[in-house]
C-alpha cells in the first residue's frame, strides 16, 4: 500500500501496488547499482577483496530495504550482502564518529595528499 498526495487532485491518496510493478519502475536504478558494486570489487585491492569475501557486503540507506536486494548483488557478484541493523541510520551515525575524531581523520587525510 502507497499513501500520498495525488498530483492531479492534490488530495490525499492511498493505491496498491504490485512488487512486479515495483521491479520494473526500479529496474534501471538496480542494474546499476549491481554494476557499482561489481566496479568497485574488481577495482578493490586482492587483500581488501578477500576481507570482502569473507565477511560480506553490508547495505545501508533506504534501498537497502527493497526485498530481495541482498539476494540480487549476491547472484550478480558472487558476495554475500546483508542488510545493516538500523540502515536508515548508517550514515548519521557514521558522521558522527567521524566527527568525534575529526582530527584523526584530517591527519590521515592530509597525509595522503
Amino acid at each position: 500500500m502507497v499513501r500520498g498526495r495525488d498530483i492531479q487532485t492534490g488530495l490525499p491518496r492511498s493505491i496498491e501496488i504490485k512488487t512486479n510493478e515495483v521491479v520494473k519502475a526500479t529496474q534501471r536504478e538496480l542494474r546499476e547499482i549491481v554494476k557499482a558494486a561489481r566496479d568497485v570489487l574488481q577495482d578493490t585491492p586482492p587483500e581488501l577483496a578477500a576481507d570482502i569475501i569473507d565477511h560480506g557486503i553490508t547495505l545501508t540507506g533506504g534501498s537497502s530495504q527493497l526485498r530481495n536486494l541482498s539476494e540480487l548483488i549476491f547472484r550478480r557478484t558472487g558476495v554475500k550482502a546483508v542488510v545493516a541493523e538500523e540502515p536508515l541510520y548508517c550514515v548519521v551515525k557514521g558522521t558522527g564518529i567521524a566527527l568525534e575524531h575529526l582530527d584523526t581523520y584530517k591527519k590521515t587525510i592530509i597525509t595522503k595528499r
